[in-house]
């Protein structure tokens, strides 16, 4: 197995890399998906997301209403350090356990996380590949998506820094260009890990 961190801001792309590294045929493990299934309705993560925050984040579907607790936790980082806290170990857990589903297999393995210099997992990572993408691009992507501007902002303000993340990168990806460039970045990335893979990382 060889074991590979992704990570970028918000709006930078690694979705649409690793997408692109599942097509080739990495095995995904998505931190964003875990965090979600980290407090669906039912589990420990929902009970105390909802002790902390209060029955008011509940909406009529009985699950947590996402976008109203991304406002509060991004505009307050003492809330979103207790998010953190109640999310994050079980974020881990659940990537550990894909690891160790793959660990005796000649897969690549991909942890795809905004976080993956934060929590420390890029240390436990054979190749590190952070995403970079200007500001005014990244914004312009999540507005499209239908995030208002300043909420956008203040989502990339409450994220670490580019300069940090790719001081731990092995490979860093430039998302500026056309997606054929990008296409082309990532058809390289997959040749060079596929080498590693086969020589045992």
């Amino acid at each position: 197995m060889l074991l590979v961190g992704l990570t970028g801001g918000i709006g930078s792309g690694k979705s649409t890399i690793a997408r692109m590294l599942g097509d080739r045929g990495a095995v995904v493990l998505d931190a964003d998906r875990f965090a979600r299934d980290a407090v669906v309705a039912g589990s420990p993560g929902f009970d105390a997301v909802v002790d902390r925050f209060g029955r008011d984040l509940v909406g009529p579907d009985g699950e947590l209403d996402r976008p109203a607790l991304a406002t509060i936790v991004f505009a307050d980082e003492k809330a979103r350090l207790d998010l953190e806290a109640i999310v994050h170990p079980e974020v881990r857990r659940m990537v550990e356990a894909g690891i160790a589903a793959n660990t005796d297999t000649d897969r690549i393995v991909v942890i795809e996380s905004p976080l993956l210099i934060e929590t420390g997992m890029d240390r436990i990572c054979d190749v590190v590949v952070v995403v970079a993408a200007h500001p005014d691009a990244r914004v312009e992507r999540l507005v499209a998506r239908g995030m208002d501007e300043e909420d956008a902002r203040a989502r990339m303000a409450a994220q670490g820094s580019l300069e940090a993340a790719s001081g731990a990168a092995d490979v860093v990806l430039d998302n500026d260009g056309t997606p054929s460039e990008l296409e082309a970045q990532v058809g390289r990335l997959w040749a060079g890990l596929l080498v590693r893979a086969g020589a045992g990382g």
